[in-house]
């Protein structure tokens, strides 16, 4: 029987049964006509998640191959962009474009607030930008912003808006062409249940009129040869067949559930881990309000490193979670709910966090943390 820890992180992700046989499989040409059909299936899953007619380019990279694709391809230097920014991963999409030379100001909000769109448009009313950057899901803090809105409000303003969705795109709804969002950023190693390496970079059919002569250096992540050669069954260059296999896998297992019912389901997988909070004597870090469906973010109790819990939940259960990043470090603790999540690892995943606080003297009402947990959870 096979004993594989439980991955209750925002990525990477535990693997499906019917992804890990893909990946084994034997590798393929990556210009022959298995690759093609390969690309088209994925494309047509992507599409779908994405909620566009436009474009779903694959890369073989992380998510910030993504993202860095996105700023590339569609600003030049000395653009204006406006970056909301509220954690870790808002910041590192302001600092893509800064680096590649846009003249970005930064649109900050407190972590674990949500990005407020009002703010957003008066931002965007006070100087002229080419872009509007923003995460929608933003994993530091467990937060989902309002995209739609603050999307609503940059269209308004002209603005080109480019998305991350790296941890949330397959668990959550994105309609890009309904919202005006022109770029998506995403990975495989989220709610898509693959190992990291792949992104995806989603280009509605209108962004492309914005890049018509981008002045931003590119070669690899140059989302007009990919989106050329996708038009002949190809990727530019050498992609991971393998990955690309796992992920029409994946794919077929989220058409398999039903979308609806797979947002549905992280959604009840996000509840169950919020209604036990309370239960536990501790507190949500993010607003409830903008609370994320693929990964909740909790104080740490007062006199309860959450680096040191992580640690001992990792050591005595096999169970992975979270501790926080940057300034959030050893002050919160993040339990990601995404991918095959189903409540049983919910509730393992809580029994180990309970158990452990209990050892570090935080007391907790384990058998109120799971009948609250277990009842919010029932999909």
């Amino acid at each position: 029987m096979r004993d594989d820890p439980l991955l209750m992180i925002p990525g990477p992700t535990n693997l499906p049964d019917e992804v890990r046989e893909a990946l084994a499989r034997p590798s393929v040409y990556h210009r022959g006509d298995e690759a093609a059909a390969l690309l088209d299936r994925c494309n047509r899953g992507l599409k779908e998640l994405l909620g566009t007619s436009g474009d779903a380019l694959l890369l073989t990279s992380s998510g910030t191959g993504a993202m860095e694709a996105a700023v590339t391809n569609f600003l030049s230097p000395g653009d204006r962009a406006l970056a909301v920014q509220a954690g870790k991963f808002g910041e590192r999409l302001g600092d893509i474009a800064a680096a590649f030379g846009a003249d970005v100001t930064r649109c900050e909000f407190e972590c674990g607030a949500a990005a407020d769109p009002n703010v957003v448009a008066e931002a965007l009313a006070a100087n002229e930008y080419k872009a509007v950057l923003c995460v929608y899901n933003e994993t530091s803090t467990g937060v989902t912003h309002p995209l739609a809105e603050i999307a609503a409000v940059a269209c308004d303003a002209g603005c080109c808006v480019i998305a991350d969705c790296v941890s949330c795109l397959g668990g959550v709804p994105v309609l890009m062409d309904e919202w005006g969002v022109d770029v998506v950023a995403a990975g495989s190693q989220k709610c898509l249940m693959l190992p990291p390496g792949l992104a995806i970079a989603g280009v509605g059919a209108d962004a492309w009129e914005r890049a018509a002569d981008p002045g931003m250096p590119r070669y690899y992540f140059d989302l007009h040869a990919a989106r050329a050669s996708a038009a002949k069954g190809q990727t530019p260059f050498t992609p991971n067949t393998s990955l690309l296999a796992g992920l029409a896998a994946a794919l077929d297992l989220i058409e398999a559930e039903g979308v609806a019912n797979v947002f549905a389901r992280h959604r009840a997988m996000a509840i169950a881990v919020r209604a036990a909070v309370a239960p536990g004597g501790l507190a949500m870090f993010s607003d409830p309000a903008f609370a994320s469906n693929t990964v909740t973010a909790i104080h740490a109790p007062d006199g309860v490193d959450s680096s040191e819990l992580v640690k001992r939940v990792w050591e005595s259960h096999r169970v992975l979670i979270s501790g926080g990043q940057g300034e959030l470090q050893g002050r919160i603790f993040r339990i990601g709910h995404m991918g095959t999540v189903q409540l049983p690892d919910v509730l393992k995943t809580l029994e180990a966090v309970g158990t452990e606080l209990a050892a570090m003297g935080h007391g907790c009402d384990m058998a109120a943390m799971l009948d609250a947990a277990e009842s919010a959870g029932r999909v």
